[in-house]
């Protein structure tokens, strides 16, 4: 049998959608309005074009850019030649985004005009990179000299290549995670991992044909991308399509395009209820909310359901290495069981467990780990079999996460059993700020924590020791992360102690010192 009769991964969901519904909105940006039939006949052009540059089965696309059409098309043109999208998040400094370019051995690069100085400073380290793409951003832009543009691509005449070998089973992409290493991991997801993880979406998140979906948190992140944008494509939703996830921009197009379905972090929602437009903009349409990332104030919740009584919310919880969907707290039970992550997602299992891997006792407060079992788990990290094995210990995967499960099954997450701190939606590995800081040479201790914050639900934290004789400020020490990494790993506030807590043993407390400096 031609293995392609069986065949399903995610280029064919949108080939199959265009099938049922060409004249149907498919997907708008900006200006850009393509229709199901034009969005599938435009990633076939791009996948043509991508395919005489040399870019074919197995090759590793790395793609520096905000949200766009253009973005969306390439995600779904490099599965149709099954190549290996490698998104990486466009906040990092040009030596973050190099080490990801080096690692995942990209040869093809893909950013637009405001990214286009960070991409080529990053190519240049060193990397395996030989060619450019431009794409399109939701405003008007033009195309960097020297890169091959969207627009060219998408102009090609010759059809798309047939890749006889792909396979659902086939690497779909290379997701890069923070971890709480200093370097990231990059999980490795399969079509059929997505695919599968796109089904739980539609089934437990209520992702449906007559959704008006508007994604506006950044397509590098594999929840905007493969829980909302790439679900929306597979049933056939509508997408709308914006990089600036700012009230004034958000809520003027939930009105004008009558959004129904909206993700975003608790800060952004936040945001949106505190902006003066927000008692002013038409939002009857909207009935679908979803948040993740971090846990949602019960206050806020609260508020929401008093402010947007229409609305059903859902917090969705996961991480990269499950595609990211693992647990869902649906509508029903938001105030019911304020906090929790809810329970496993339809095509997962969910355990919470102790050291020896049995299970914690539901309903008493023990504490242990989430692990889980599911075809939406990656294949492993790339080329890293040690962290790979210890994250598969045990025939489940180890989520790195510390909960308690009551009597019903609702998992609540207590804290995070690797020091991982989750400001703004952002994943920032707290060793990864605390050997910058150990960079100044006035530093002699340094644990770095995440503390409540009104803004960022947590923010990032630095608790200082001084060498003795030596003298640093606050402003200091953020202005020297700021200019070596990411502005958001950077810590928001520095406190300075005479020491830091630790055991009998030496293990620095960072519990006792999150309790501590709770309030700072």
């Amino acid at each position: 049998m031609d293995p392609a009769i069986r065949r399903q991964t995610i280029a064919d969901l949108l080939h199959r959608t265009a099938k049922r519904y060409p004249a149907k909105r498919g997907l708008v940006c900006g200006n850009t309005r393509w229709t199901f039939a034009e969005f599938d006949a435009v990633v076939g052009r791009v996948a043509a074009g991508l395919s005489r540059m040399g870019v074919g089965h197995a090759s590793c696309v790395a793609v520096l850019a905000r949200n766009s059409h253009g973005f969306a098309a390439l995600r779904f043109a490099l599965a149709r030649l099954g190549a290996v999208l490698v998104p990486i998040n466009f906040m990092l400094k040009a030596e973050e985004v190099a080490y990801i370019l080096k690692h995942a051995g990209a040869q093809t690069l893909a950013t637009d005009s405001g990214l286009a100085e960070t991409a080529r400073a990053a190519a240049a380290m060193d990397t395996a990179v030989q060619q450019f793409v431009w794409l399109p951003s939701e405003d008007l832009s033009q195309p960097v000299a020297g890169m091959t543009s969207f627009d060219e691509l998408a102009s090609t005449q010759a059809a798309a290549p047939e890749t006889p070998q792909l396979a659902s089973t086939d690497l779909a992409q290379i997701v890069y995670t923070s971890g709480t290493e200093s370097s990231p991991k990059g999980a490795m997801l399969t079509h059929d991992a997505v695919i599968s993880q796109y089904a739980s979406c539609a089934v437990d998140a209520s992702i449906a044909h007559g959704d008006v979906m508007l994604h506006a948190l950044p397509l590098y992140h594999c929840a905007q991308l493969d829980v909302f944008l790439g679900p929306a494509i597979y049933v056939g939703a509508t997408s709308i399509v914006t990089a600036k996830p700012t009230p004034d921009n958000l809520l003027p197009l939930i009105a004008k395009h009558g959004i129904t379905s909206f993700f975003a972090p608790p800060t952004v929602w936040i945001a949106l209820l505190r902006s003066p437009l927000f008692d002013d903009t038409d939002l009857s349409t909207l009935r679908k909310g979803y948040y993740g990332a971090s846990i949602m104030p019960v206050e806020v919740l609260k508020e929401l359901a008093r402010r947007l009584p229409n609305v059903g919310f859902w917090n969705l919880y996961g991480q990269t290495e499950i595609a990211p969907l693992a647990t869902m707290l649906g509508p029903d039970d938001q105030l019911r069981k304020p906090g929790s992550c809810g329970r496993a997602v339809l095509n997962v299992e969910t355990r919470v467990v102790d050291d020896d891997l049995r299970d914690v006792k539901p309903g008493t407060g023990e504490v242990g780990e989430i692990v889980h079992r599911s075809p939406h788990l990656m294949l492993g990290y790339f080329h890293d079999d040690e962290r790979t094995k210890a994250a598969f210990a045990g025939g489940w995967f180890h989520s790195g996460d510390l909960a308690t499960i009551d009597e019903e099954g609702f998992i609540t997450v207590v804290d995070r059993k690797k020091d991982m701190i989750k400001s703004g939606g952002e994943n920032v590995a707290s060793r990864e700020v605390e050997e910058m800081i150990y960079r100044m040479p006035q530093v002699s201790e340094v644990a770095v924590i995440g503390v409540p914050d009104p803004k960022w639900v947590e923010a990032v934290a630095a608790v200082v020791v001084v060498k003795a004789g030596q003298s640093l400020t606050e402003q200091e020490v953020i202005d020297h992360c700021n200019q070596h990494m990411a502005g958001f790993k950077a810590p928001k506030r520095v406190v300075f102690a005479e020491a830091l807590p630790k055991n009998p043993s030496g293990k620095l407390l960072k519990r006792e010192l999150r309790e501590r400096y709770r309030k700072v």
